[in-house]
């Protein structure tokens, strides 16, 4: 039986559950708006279901095993076997758990959910057609709209998906036996976190990049200690390559590259992973509709409320511009749900952390030293090693530092820099400090507990006004 389309109404929509519409959508009900969320894929979006939680649920569980047959200097003795399968219901296991617990959220605030694909019909309505044949349609008149509609994997033309022989990040989260051999395109954080989970599961990973190394956008030394540390296990890299065409071999797949000089290169891999990157999803909407229309990147321009050029939809996450980051993304479903139900909330950080779950890890928040003297600072930074801090030589992790770079002038702390075990943690103390207009002082008067990696933080500030105790 086909349903009818029929039509409600609603004074807050947010099309897209990821972190930034379900958060929308939840404080929007907050706030005694009624509120609907559309939902075409998962609750939860690209980061609970195919990003964020289960790479990183994967990367603990194969660290695990990895640490587990390394630790011979310990007097650990272990040959540890995988069972993907098992590994990967764990993961699916966590997933599941978390999304469900993001739906059980929305309902309990009173925020009414619909599945399905929304599209703008003017600027007032979408409709919203249900997934499955005879399922039909409805329509949602609105007051407020909110497009969380996130981001997908960017295909290398000649190399789209197919999730058997050419993998995005989620055919290759989704795995359940490991590749022999795996070619991976791009060497950015998604492919560089991957490409580390594969090799320490067994496979023979190479990485083909375009540019001269590892996690463009990053300081030199951050990426050289994540690459040295990718080489140890086996990942090899061919700088300077673009991926052209592959054909598929028997057993496997051949992948042609090619360089500035047009020579020609073929890796054999049993499975190819194509992570350069990922692009807003901002065609499915129909934004034309509502008098909408992308950069020429597929961005929405948003002012710091989260508006874009029609006053009353609002844009969030991935589709709002860089940095494509969830806890941003959640910033801004805040912010955009408090604007539409009258408040006086704007988007005003001073920095935005952002994490790489390489192996080691690395944190940044703020201005690099370089970044600072562009913008007219003059900068003074202190930096302590990993391999001066007890705890981290108690955790067999030597390679890394923290790097603070502060004005000189007024040591106000502008940015950090942090590469080594628990770094994703460690950047949240600077990143309150800057926030807070912290100096260096202030860090550098905090006591920390002894021992922690946290203690490197504060003698990086003691380091900065040059007054390090434990380095030289």
């Amino acid at each position: 039986m086909v349903v009818g389309d029929v039509t409600t109404g609603t004074e807050l929509l947010v099309i897209g559950g990821g972190p930034g519409g379900y958060v929308a959508a939840i404080r929007g009900a907050q706030l005694g708006l009624d509120t609907t969320l559309v939902e075409r894929d998962a609750y939860g979006g690209t980061c609970l279901n195919h990003g964020c939680i289960p790479s990183k649920a994967l990367i603990s569980a194969t660290d695990v095993a990895h640490d587990a047959g390394q630790a011979e200097d310990m007097g650990v003795y272990a040959d540890p076997a995988v069972d993907m399968s098992t590994m990967s219901e764990w993961k699916d296991g966590v997933v599941t758990r978390l999304t469900r617990g993001v739906e059980s959220l929305c309902e309990s605030a009173g925020v009414e959910l619909i599945e399905g694909t929304a599209q703008f019909v003017d600027d007032e309505t979408v409709r919203v057609a249900h997934g499955g044949e005879g399922q039909g349609s409805e329509s949602v008149a609105f007051e407020h709209a909110v497009v969380a509609t996130g981001s997908r994997p960017v295909e290398v033309p000649g190399f789209e998906f197919d999730g058997e022989r050419i993998l995005s990040s989620t055919d290759a989260l989704a795995l359940e036996t490991v590749p022999d051999d795996l070619l991976v395109v791009g060497a950015g954080y998604i492919g560089m976190e991957l490409s580390t989970v594969f090799a320490k599961l067994g496979a023979d990973v190479t990485v083909v990049e375009m540019l001269d190394d590892v996690l463009p956008g990053y300081e030199d030394d951050v990426a050289e200690i994540v690459r040295e540390r990718a080489e140890s296990l086996g990942i090899e890299f061919a700088f300077g390559e673009a991926a052209r065409d592959w054909t598929e071999l028997d057993d496997g797949i051949r992948v042609s590259t090619t360089d500035e000089n047009d020579d020609v290169t073929e890796y054999n891999a049993e499975q190819c992973l194509v992570a350069v990157g990922r692009e807003p999803v901002t065609d499915t909407v129909g934004l034309d509709a509502v008098g909408l229309e992308p950069d020429d990147d597929g961005f929405l321009s948003t002012d710091s409320q989260a508006r874009t050029d029609v006053e009353h939809v609002f844009a969030v996450g991935d589709v709002a511009g860089e940095p494509m980051l969830a806890h941003k993304a959640s910033a801004e479903g805040e912010v955009a749900a408090e604007v539409a139900a009258g408040e006086p909330a704007a988007l005003d950080q001073q920095a935005i952390p952002a994490a790489v779950f390489t192996d080691p890890e690395i944190g940044t928040v703020g201005m690099t030293e370089s970044e600072a003297e562009e913008a007219g600072f003059d900068p003074v930074v202190g930096e302590m090693p990993m391999r001066a801090s007890g705890r981290a030589l108690t955790l067999d992790e030597r390679e890394g530092f923290v790097r603070l770079v502060a004005d000189a002038d007024s040591e106000f702390l502008l940015g950090a820099q942090i590469v080594g075990p628990e770094a994703s943690e460690l950047i949240a103390e600077v990143g309150l400090g800057i926030e807070m207009g912290a100096r260096l002082e202030d860090l550098a008067s905090t006591v920390h507990t002894h021992p922690t990696l946290s203690e490197a933080v504060h003698e990086a500030a003691m380091a900065a006004r040059g007054e390090a105790i434990h380095t030289r």
